[in-house]
């Protein structure tokens, strides 16, 4: 049974009671997810990098992320104004950057990160966007480690 200010959700890891300041809104929902507005983010285990950004309103719905920043130091997300005011944020600092994380079955060596479409949130508001991004340094397949970057 849910506590007054908790919510019971499936996820793909289960039923879950989720206290709702965990619940992320997402306004324009996430690229080819569109009709999706609420997430929360859940561990995968203590020492892991990776969340899983749950769907509320779908249980099959979880997208593998991290922190971008655990596996590469320079990366720059450009936050348009428009963007900015969506998200309730004043600066950079006042936001987690996520990325979604690709993992081959059976090959975990080419495992890639999406750098052009980092999914930004205000920790405080709880408003995430998707802001894709359009500098090419950044591609939609980053292998960490990588030491030249693809154009």
């Amino acid at each position: 049974m849910a506590k007054k200010d908790e919510r019971i959700v499936e996820t793909r890891l289960g039923p879950m009671a989720l206290p709702e300041a965990s619940v992320l809104r997402f306004p324009r929902g996430i690229i080819g997810f569109g009709g999706h507005r609420e997430f929360t983010l859940i561990q995968l285990r203590e020492e892991s990098p990776f969340l899983v950004l749950q769907s509320l309103d779908d249980p099959k719905l979880g997208l593998l992320v991290t922190d971008p920043y655990s596996f590469m130091t320079e990366y720059e997300v450009v936050i348009g104004e428009a963007d900015r005011r969506l998200l309730e944020i004043e600066t950079r600092e006042q936001a987690t950057i996520l990325v979604t994380v690709t993992i081959p079955q059976g090959l975990p060596e080419r495992t890639t990160l999406n750098l052009s479409g980092p999914i930004v949130i205000n920790n405080e508001a709880r408003i995430g966007l998707q802001i894709p991004q359009t500098d090419s340094r950044y591609p939609a397949h980053y292998t960490p480690g990588m030491t030249g970057r693809k154009k």
